[in-house]
């Protein structure tokens, strides 16, 4: 599996550090609390409020250790006006039309902050490395497993909404 780009939208930075000040400041001491409470219950070996509550920390620590590092790794990418609007790059809003006519709207994100429900598109996945570098009106060929298909260009914008 190829390695993953290490680009994120100022959005999608900003999301990840209030996570891991979310989880550091709020729901770690809250669960350690409530841990703690059930440590003094007794017998912790059948208690299920403790052995949760340890489980839980244990993933809530594995999170914080690894937001801590990747946000140390990743490469804040500005919006704004581009040189060459007409060009997809990182962070455009693309409207593409497919082979049956339909029209879909991504824009083109780190993989740390992808959600396709929300229109949110990895450049590492099959349709956002063939999405950049496109210019408006160019036909794009897509590699899936299920078979390639073709779609075309149809806007690009750098708002940030």
């Amino acid at each position: 599996m190829a390695e993953q780009s290490n680009y994120i939208t100022r959005a999608g930075f900003e999301k990840l550090q209030h996570e891991l000040e979310w989880l550091w400041k709020d729901e770690r001491p809250r669960v350690t609390e409530a841990v703690s409470v059930a440590a003094a219950l007794g017998d912790r070996s059948e208690n299920a409020d403790y052995i949760y509550g340890k489980k839980r920390l244990r993933e809530i620590d594995r999170r914080i250790r690894f937001l801590t590092k990747r946000i140390d790794e990743l490469n804040v990418v500005d919006g704004g006006p581009r040189k060459e609007a007409d060009r997809i790059y990182f962070g455009a809003w693309v409207t593409i039309e497919g082979e049956d006519g339909g029209t879909q709207r991504y824009r083109l994100v780190g993989p740390d902050e992808f959600d396709a429900g929300e229109g949110l598109i990895s450049v590492d996945s099959p349709v956002g490395r063939a999405l950049m570098g496109q210019r408006l009106g160019d036909e794009v060929v897509v590699r899936r497993p299920k078979g390639d298909t073709i779609y075309e260009v149809l806007a690009i914008d750098y708002d940030e909404d």
